[in-house]
């Protein structure tokens, strides 16, 4: 069921983000008399397919792009039948560069938009939720494998990114350490020393390799939920309950719970449980696996803000914009090799994996949100076939006043086309050997 979930997501927010992209740029044709010939959601075959005036509108069967064909432009689809005729009006290559500069860039400016509309809306209606970094400092962070090497220790309270001392969002913190080369970290330790932590310039890169951060939060819970066929359920669990120790070891956090329960593997476990106010002691078989079958409820607490109408428009183009941001941080480590590409070039197995298995319209609008902004970076990028190929030539025409050749247009969409099918062949073999072969 998770499965069909996240294929449903995947299909519905790609499906969403390259309705829009090809919207912009089939409204700004017709904005300047170029004749559309078709506009397409998904590639060929076609499930279904309508013709209004000169428009035929339709839907493919393979969910993973779209295509408008307006007439008289080197395009995707390689058709230079019409090219060998004169130019009619009605053409994209009869119209003034700066009209077809528009109608390359049309694209980019509705996913633009759209992610700033999406965002917008959730900041309005549902706000924001964050930890503050005071709040993860009264319980301190839990080193991972990758923490233990740099030289953070469990309980350790962060106090400064790079010598700045550190307040407010923690996410905002933590990006700033990952995003930046050569970070240093200052933490407080227990005994109230003050040690300064250097990540490497790779950091980001080791991260997005071994999937985990270089620390956890020690995060105090009660049970929220159970699996199925969950043997705490069966053991007489109940939600609220707070495990407070497995046999004799002690527990205040969860990093504590995962650590013991592994060592007691298939065997039965004494609980102790804070039930409201009485404590209560049940036996429980821990799985194979380690587990016991619940489902955690963080009892750190979260600060919550909400945005009237223009505070939340201008929240949600800073968020926008930061997106890109990132993934120029991303791409400029990527050419300095502090990031390698196998490490953060997705394809569709990513995506998919990102929107999850679980519905949660919040989550499915920030994500798609967030890709939008991707395409249009994306987009953007000088590559022929893409957007930014295009509007390269077209800003060339416009400074020159020279306008490059049908026959060289159509070579470099070819090689573009080579260089973009080479991209996601790597991205989707990439995906499949990190997520079933390593």
């Amino acid at each position: 069921m998770e499965t069909i979930v996240m294929i449903i997501q995947f299909v519905l927010g790609l499906s969403l983000l390259v309705g829009v992209h090809e919207l912009g740029h089939m409204l700004f044709a017709k904005l300047f008399g170029m004749r559309v010939e078709k506009f397409s959601i998904g590639f060929p075959p076609k499930i279904f397919s309508f013709k209004k005036g000169e428009t035929e509108y339709s839907i493919g069967a393979l969910p993973f792009g779209g295509f408008v064909k307006i007439s008289g432009m080197v395009d995707e689809s390689l058709d230079t039948t019409a090219l060998s005729k004169e130019p009619q009006p009605w053409e994209f290559r009869s119209k003034p560069a700066v009209q077809r500069l528009f109608v390359m860039l049309g694209g980019i400016i509705f996913n633009v938009l759209s992610a700033i509309v999406i965002l917008s809306v959730l900041f309005w209606s549902v706000g924001e939720k964050y930890l503050t970094i005071e709040e993860i400092n009264k319980h301190g962070v839990v080193p991972t494998s990758i923490g233990k090497q740099l030289g953070f220790k469990t309980g350790d309270r962060i106090k400064a990114v790079n010598g700045i001392l550190v307040q407010g969002d923690y996410a905002e913190v933590f990006k700033t350490a990952i995003l930046q080369s050569e970070s240093t970290i200052t933490v407080t330790r227990t005994m109230g020393n003050d040690t300064t932590i250097q990540l490497p310039k790779n950091i980001l890169d080791i991260i997005s390799e071994k999937k985990e951060s270089f620390f956890e939060l020690a995060m105090p819970f009660h049970i929220g939920g159970f699996d199925q066929a969950s043997n705490a359920q069966r053991a007489g669990l109940e939600i609220g309950d707070k495990i407070i120790a497995v046999d004799s070891t002690p527990i205040k956090y969860l990093h504590e719970l995962k650590s013991t329960l592994s060592s007691y593997k298939t065997e039965d476990v004494r609980l102790t449980i804070l039930r409201d106010k009485d404590t209560v002691i049940k036996t429980c078989t821990v799985t194979d696996e380690g587990r016991i079958g619940i489902a955690i409820e963080s009892e750190l607490k979260f600060n919550s803000h909400t945005y009237t109408p223009l505070e939340a428009i201008a929240k949600g183009t800073y968020s926008s914009f930061d997106i890109v941001f990132i993934q120029v941080k991303a791409f400029s480590k990527m050419f300095t090799g502090e990031l390698d590409p196998s490490n953060s070039v997705g394809s569709f197995i990513s995506i998919g994996k990102e929107y999850g298995g679980q519905w949660d319209w919040a989550h499915f609008w920030s994500f798609t949100a967030t890709l939008s902004m991707i395409l249009a970076f994306m987009n953007l990028l000088p590559i022929p076939a893409l957007d930014g190929g295009h509007v390269v030539f077209l800003l060339y025409e416009i400074i020159t006043r020279k306008k490059p050749s049908d026959k060289f247009l159509e070579g470099a969409q070819k090689v573009g086309m080579v260089l973009l099918f080479s991209l996601m062949l790597y991205a989707v073999f990439n995906d499949i050997f990190k997520n079933f072969f390593n």
